[in-house]
């Protein structure tokens, strides 16, 4: 019995050895995809990508790379549970800093489960008041954040931090670009050349100073990007209802106009006129 103790080992090894490579893998799979998914979003949430595809495909589009990187990000997960040499129980896959869990192991199991959150909420939006829903979408940036910064930390630990410096790198930088732009006012957008200034007017320059606003109920999806772009115009009540105002003053002209460029659906009408 005491001869065959190790070849168990070996086979342990080896079996633990193949678990972690795959572990690396879904991880670097689960990364590139979070970051797709987040830089996907900011095109269709800024109506940037709105060239590039149909309207639905860009939603579409957006759900199938988040459930990509949530499926490779569970599967990462997932099989640190199976090393036959290793700790990792599954209240420890659940519960951060249980039995004195590593802070880098914390960051991945917050970052999975908010975005495993946000994904189960998605498919229930219209059945829970859609402001909230919107409001802890948005979490998804925090969520993209901490899980980066595991993804760096474990990288460090493991020693493959020169893989995370040239492929991480080039994937998390236009992500990070973009997830800065779309909260940059669109004056500034203009200035930067990222979006074009209408009809040849100076950024920040009106065409008029009266504004008829209308929305195309038959277009209108409800996704809530006007209200993220212009609050003070347009609101989302509890039923799912958009309400808004139709002849904003003068000083939510700007809000208006982003949020009639963010429209993925290209539903809001704006009409500017000399009272």
């Amino acid at each position: 019995m005491s001869s065959q103790i190790p070849l168990l080992v070996a086979q342990a090894s080896e079996f633990d050895s193949g678990l972690k490579k795959m572990a690396q893998i879904s991880a670097r799979l689960a990364y590139v995809f979070m970051c797709a998914t987040l830089s996907w979003g900011v095109l269709i949430a800024t109506g940037w990508a709105e060239k590039l595809t149909g309207r639905e495909g860009l939603k579409n589009g957006h759900m199938v790379l988040a459930s990509l990187a949530i499926a490779f990000g569970a599967v990462h997960a997932f099989a640190f549970t199976l090393l036959q040499n290793g700790t990792f129980s599954y209240i420890k896959l659940v519960l951060p800093f249980v039995d004195g869990g590593l802070f880098r192991h914390a960051l991945g199991i917050l970052g999975l489960e908010v975005m495993i959150a946000i994904a189960v909420l998605a498919s229930m939006r219209h059945k829970v008041f859609y402001r909230k829903w919107l409001r802890f979408h948005q979490t998804a940036y925090i969520a993209v954040t901490i899980t980066v910064v595991h993804s760096w930390f474990g990288a460090i630990a493991n020693g493959n931090l020169s893989v995370l410096w040239l492929a991480g790198l080039t994937v998390l930088v236009p992500t990070a670009t973009l997830a800065l732009a779309r909260f940059l006012p669109p004056e500034m957008l203009m200035r930067i050349g990222m979006l074009e200034a209408e009809r040849g007017k100076e950024p920040g320059v009106g065409e008029g100073d009266a504004m008829d606003v209308s929305v195309n109920n038959e277009k209108c999806h409800r996704y809530g990007t006007c209200q993220a772009e212009a609050p003070d115009v347009f609101q989302l009540i509890e039923d799912n209802r958009l309400t808004y105002n139709r002849r904003p003053p003068e000083e939510h002209f700007a809000q208006a106009r982003a949020a009639q460029r963010a429209c993925p659906m290209r539903a809001i009408e704006i009409r500017e006129r000399v009272k």
